[in-house]
Order: structure tokens, then sequence, then C-alpha cells
């Protein structure tokens, strides 16, 4: 078993920066893969980005130049920089830690949300 906590939610005016935190424990071993999804009120979960263990990465569309995710391998921990936040960026942000491709853990998730 995985179990997969996120930290670094809140509240931000738009423009700001927040910074999200997912800590991974369990039975990591093999190849993992480490994420974030988010999922807006209505609308189905989406991509935001994911990250190797070797650092390549892969970002949705919607936020590609504006936020970077990065890891510590030794901490199994994932971090999601989110820079010049907009309202659509808000919604529920996941973790996920995919292990040798077979099986991804999510986590229970973490709000953002963003004023106008």
């Amino acid at each position: 078993q995985v179990q997969v906590v996120e930290s670094g939610g809140g509240l931000v005016q738009a423009g700001g920066s927040l910074r999200l935190s997912c800590a991974a424990s369990g039975s990591i071993f093999g190849s993992v893969l480490m994420g974030w999804f988010r999922q807006a009120p209505g609308k189905q979960r989406e991509l935001v980005a994911t990250i190797t263990s070797g650092g390549r990465t892969n970002y949705g569309d919607s936020v590609k130049g504006r936020f970077t995710i990065s890891r510590d391998n030794a901490k199994n921990t994932v971090y999601l920089q989110m820079n010049s936040l907009k309202p659509d960026d808000i919604g529920v942000y996941y973790c996920t830690v995919t292990i040798n491709a077979a099986y991804t853990y999510w986590g229970q998730g973490t709000q953002v949300t963003v004023s106008s």
C-alpha cells in the first residue's frame, strides 16, 4: 500500500502563486511516476503535470509556462509551483503516484481557490 498526502492549497488572488507538496510513503519501489491532476466544479478531472523519477516532465496545455513540477526522490515528495494563477485554475488538486506503470494511488486532494 502507498499513502499519498497533499498540502499547500489555499486562497490566493489572481496573479499570485502557491506551492503544493505531496509526500508518498509505503511500498514505493521500481519506476515511480508522480503527478498532479485537478478537478474544477462541474468539469472532468484533467492532467496538470507529471514527472518521472528521472526528471522528465509533462504538462497540461493550460498550465504550460506557469506551473513547474519537481520532485525529491529521496523523500518521495513531489511539488507543484503555481505562478500567475487565474480563476480558471480553481479546483481540487490531486497528487498521484504510479508504481511500475501498474497502479496509481491518489491523494485526498487539496483545494485551490483564486479570487479575481
